[in-house]
């Protein structure tokens, strides 16, 4: 697709996805992740004749394009800070091995953990792998230090890591976009003596890189810029430098500042040369002290006798806030910073709530009460990562840990292995295919007496309804292909659904093995883009109503709203007819009126 616009106002993951596309990337694959989904879904979009894919998890999505790369093409691997855990294989390898092409891994890091589980600093990996870590500041820089990671990639023949944080992959901002180029995708051949990592190839590898790692720390003395003057430094890296800049201009004070686009490697000879003439040295960076450990090193190094301060006065917790540079800056300075009154607003808690017509509510619905037909007292719920995460909540309280992608049968073992009770492992669709399947295997292979369920909404949908295995993947059929005797299929809006769950609870206890049940029904987002015509919606009869809050305080659909009198009502602006309550009312007071639009069948298909 021809992009007409040069200037555009874009997330900073576009502007990222933009300059990939300026760079030559040929070849691009990533997991999603928040926040770096949008990265893979703009190449997809705009990329002419450039290969994207989403890969089951990070590590296929690195090796994809390590491969691509090993062949002399120009590729991007994308994924979410806790996706590089997954990857960290490949990632290491590459290091080793080196590339052919241009190989360029993004990192979208989340600071404060606004949808992950931790906010580690991949700018770790960096230092730990060997691989230079490129950091933007703004949209505009994404965009244009993007096409620099692929230039440096291909110079010095090594994978590069381009970090982003939330607030920049998600802030809107002009850019001003460069001209695309012809994808680059390599051309066949074969060199095993430096790419099969048996022991003595791998000795003779590890030579090879330290000696680009030598030439990598000159190369990225010029990514990196010294401005300003004055007798004290701030050194500054990705996000931090976009609020020096306006917490500087703000207080009114001289700086030198040296603006960081490498935070890994830092740039030895600009940095030495920055702190000439200067009495004090402040390091603004996001999370960990990365940067602040480079330069005392350096300091040392160089019998360098300057005082730094970083984290004493930043802190290492959570993103950056222009408040919380300012204040760092003025303390720096010395300079009194007057408070702004406080206005505070009472603001009614809203907590995350599964949508109308998901079907993870009613799976939930249906796991509890048929744990209770089954007679089974004691239950750890082993839960995983997904739009069913939210089930950790009242009032389902069925996710007694979220630990990362797959966790849930793995944890799961461990809790039967040291207290003998049956536990309930909960693993969406798209994780399974992610992490799911080594779980499901140890499970068969050391015979766990577990409860699997599968909920299988067909997408990878918390992320942005990105497309899931599980659309041309039987799960039923991997699991009988694992070994597992017991699988199940039910369509969680049908209430004999608890009676399938029930049984198989039942002969896993009877059997001491494991047992998959698999809840079959499509997110209701994504049928709701599929759908053509008004939607049916649901009515309470309000003569057969009780007041029994069953529906709004149990089965806590958004579209059901409770009145003055405790009895139900439906809320028709967020209805979607889908009829998952009908079931639930014991007084049969909730019907479906109207007519079921065309392509309301894709709920099942």
């Amino acid at each position: 697709m021809m992009i007409v616009m040069r200037k555009r106002i874009l997330l900073g993951n576009e502007a990222i996805a933009f300059g990939a596309l300026a760079s030559g990337v040929g070849i691009a694959a990533g997991y999603p992740g928040t926040p770096s989904s949008e990265i893979i879904e703009t190449i997809m979009k705009y990329g002419d004749n450039v290969y994207a894919e989403w890969s089951t998890n990070e590590k296929v999505a690195l090796e994809t394009a390590y491969g691509a790369a090993i062949m002399g093409g120009k590729a991007l691997a994308t994924m979410k800070h806790v996706g590089m855990n997954v990857a960290a294989d490949a990632l290491m390898s590459s290091s080793y091995t080196g590339v052919d092409g241009s190989l360029v891994v993004v990192s979208a890091d989340d600071p404060s953990m606004w949808s992950s589980q931790s906010e580690q600093d991949n700018r770790y990996y960096g230092l730990f792998a060997l691989i230079p870590v490129i950091e933007p500041y703004d949209p505009q820089s994404a965009h244009e230090l993007i096409v620099k990671a692929f230039d440096l990639s291909f110079s010095v023949k090594h994978p590069v890591i381009f970090r982003t944080t939330t607030r920049i992959s998600h802030v809107r901002a002009p850019v001003e976009l460069l001209d695309s180029s012809p994808p680059v995708k390599g051309k066949f051949h074969k060199d095993p003596g430096r790419f099969s990592l048996v022991p003595e190839v791998a000795r003779k590898d590890r030579k090879l890189q330290l000696q680009r790692w030598e030439k990598i720390k000159m190369e990225v003395e010029k990514l990196n810029e010294i401005e300003g003057d004055g007798n004290k430094l701030i050194i500054a890296s990705g996000i931090a430098y976009a609020f020096v800049k306006e917490a500087v201009e703000n207080l009114g004070v001289r700086a030198k500042i040296l603006k960081l686009s490498t935070p890994v490697p830092i740039p030895k000879e600009k940095t030495l040369k920055a702190m000439e003439d200067v009495e004090e040295i402040l390091i603004v960076e996001e999370l960990d002290p990365i940067v602040e450990m480079q330069v005392k090193e350096l300091i040392v190094d160089n019998d360098v006798n300057l005082k730094v301060r970083g984290k004493s006065l930043i802190g290492r917790e959570g993103e950056l806030t222009l408040d919380r540079v300012t204040s760092a800056i003025g303390e720096f300075f010395n300079v009194k910073i007057e408070k702004l009154r406080e206005v505070t607003v009472d603001v009614l808690p809203r907590p995350p709530a599964l949508c109308p017509g998901c079907p993870h509510r009613s799976s939930f619905i249906d796991l509890k009460k048929a744990l209770a037909l089954a007679g089974v007292k004691d239950v750890y719920f082993s839960g995983d990562i997904g739009c069913y995460s939210i089930g950790v909540l009242p009032p389902f309280n069925e996710q007694d840990s979220l630990i990362e992608m797959g966790g849930s049968l793995g944890v799961a073992n461990g809790v039967y292995r040291s207290t003998g009770v049956i536990p309930v492992a909960i693993i969406g669709d798209s994780t399974f295919f992610h992490a799911g399947l080594p779980g499901l295997a140890n499970a068969v292979f050391n015979k766990t007496p577990m409860l699997i369920l599968v909920l299988d909404n067909r997408v990878t949908a918390m992320t942005g309804q990105q497309r899931s295995p599980s659309k041309d993947i039987s799960i039923a059929k991997v699991a009988n292909g694992l070994g597992i005797e017991y699988v199940s299929e039910f369509d969680p809006f049908d209430y004999t659904s608890i009676k399938e769950i029930k049984n198989a609870m039942d002969w896993v206890r009877k059997n001491g093995k494991p047992a998959v049940v698999i809840a079959k029904r499509a997110c209701a987002l994504e049928v709701l883009d599929s759908v053509n015509g008004d939607l049916p919606i649901a009515e309470v009869d309000e003569n057969k109503c009780t007041g029994c809050t069953i529906c709004y305080d149990h089965f806590t659909c958004p579209a059901i709203v409770p009145l003055p009198n405790k009895k139900a009502k439906i809320d028709l602006d967020q209805c979607i007819g889908c009829g998952a309550c009908v079931p639930i009312c014991p007084f049969k007071a909730i019907t479906i009126k109207g007519e079921q639009p065309k392509g309301w069948e894709s709920w099942l298909s």
